[in-house]
């Protein structure tokens, strides 16, 4: 008995012993942490960029598919429930109505979130049709992923707001 207490307490002693202390990130680290955040805003940035434009503008459709990943999603909440598909999908169905009535969307504020080759952008926007007869407001999720070096979005999943849903408060204006 009293060797199998033994072996019990030589199993678990590493378990049960004190966290180490934490040692300061490097500084190649941090450098790193913020090479990455700031590559991850300007993918989010150029596909704003990609979409928006003035009616009548095409849009640069192989520069939004050198955004994305393979086999990328974009799917959006409506009230009917979700709606979307792939990329060439978004292309199709949406790439003739932004050229037509032209559409500008911008973010307004973003929180980043990184784990290794993943990350996640909570991306508040507003967007505007050319004559302003549509205004729009919501929330973007980017999923994306480093893939050859490069970020690329895996996904977008977006849900507009309304009066029952406005954004929160840290995310409804632009950040300065």
């Amino acid at each position: 008995m009293r060797s199998i207490l033994l072996g019990a307490l030589v199993v678990l002693a590493p378990v049960a012993a004190p966290p180490a202390m934490a040692q300061p990130a490097p500084a190649a680290a941090i450098d790193a942490a913020a090479t990455d955040a700031a590559a991850i805003s300007a993918a989010v940035k150029d596909v704003y960029a990609v979409i928006s434009g003035p009616a009548g503008q095409p849009r640069d459709w192989a520069r939004m598919r050198s955004l994305f990943a393979p086999d990328a999603r974009m799917t959006a909440i409506t009230p009917k429930g979700l709606s979307g598909g792939t990329l060439e999908d978004y292309i199709a169905k949406s790439g003739p109505i932004l050229v037509k009535v032209g559409f500008t969307e911008r973010e307004l504020a973003h929180r980043i979130e990184q784990y290794g080759d993943i990350a996640h952008v909570w991306s508040s926007y507003e967007g505007t049709s050319t004559d302003g007869k549509l205004k729009v407001r919501g929330i973007n999720s980017f999923q994306l992923a480093r893939l050859g070096g490069q970020w690329k979005v895996q996904s977008i999943f977006w849900q507009p707001e309304h009066s029952g849903l406005p954004l929160p408060a840290d995310m409804a204006q632009p950040a300065k």
